[in-house]
């Protein structure tokens, strides 16, 4: 059963039988949104980036996104970049594997970030949505959508963290503007 997160909001990752999550997939989905033109409706190609930062003790330690594509250690998997999205209803057009089981003892936090690399604002997307799958039976646990646009070109989504020896997952939803991740590090930095 899917949890439609809303912002703020935090769900356990336990599973429902007690026993813990090992392998999640945050996935990203998109579809431009009809532009009215003079000639009728058309379509921009919009290129958003999924980013998954590592972090321990509120310290950065590894970044997994287009350009960096496996974390150090293997644990954070990027699946490749995708150019213009086009999914956006239900399916992934960009996902970030984690094996919660690899992921180093010290690494305490990992944040999900979502940019336009393009530029486009997210008034200017349709259908966006980020979702975290749990990968050993391919269940939805919790999708967090992207609603009302807005004039921002990006977004912190979502956070991943240890707590008590467990995990927990907490919908973030805070908009901000950049291009890449590194753009987003002021933002992200208060929700650590």
């Amino acid at each position: 059963m899917t949890v439609n997160m809303s912002k703020g909001q935090a769900i356990s990752l336990q599973k429902s039988d007690g026993g813990t999550l090992t392998a999640v997939r945050m996935g990203l989905g998109w579809q431009a949104a009809p532009r009215r033109g003079l000639f009728g409706s058309r379509t921009r190609e919009i290129d958003l980036d999924a980013s998954a930062v590592l972090f321990a003790d509120k310290e950065p330690t590894d970044v997994v996104f287009f350009r960096h594509l496996v974390s150090d250690d293997g644990s954070v998997r990027h699946t490749g970049d995708n150019l213009v999205g086009g999914a956006g209803q239900g399916g992934d057009d960009e996902a970030i594997l984690v094996d919660l089981q690899r992921v180093p003892v010290h690494i305490d936090k990992i944040v999900f970030t979502v940019n336009s690399f393009t530029g486009q604002t997210f008034a200017e997307v349709q259908n966006a949505f980020c979702r975290l799958v749990d990968e050993t039976n391919g269940q939805e646990l919790a999708r967090y959508t992207l609603t009302g646009g807005g004039q921002y070109t990006a977004q912190i989504m979502a956070t991943v963290q240890r707590v008590g020896g467990a995990w927990q997952m907490k919908a973030v939803g805070e908009p901000a503007n950049g291009r890449t991740f590194q753009d987003l590090m002021p933002h992200i930095l208060p929700h650590l």
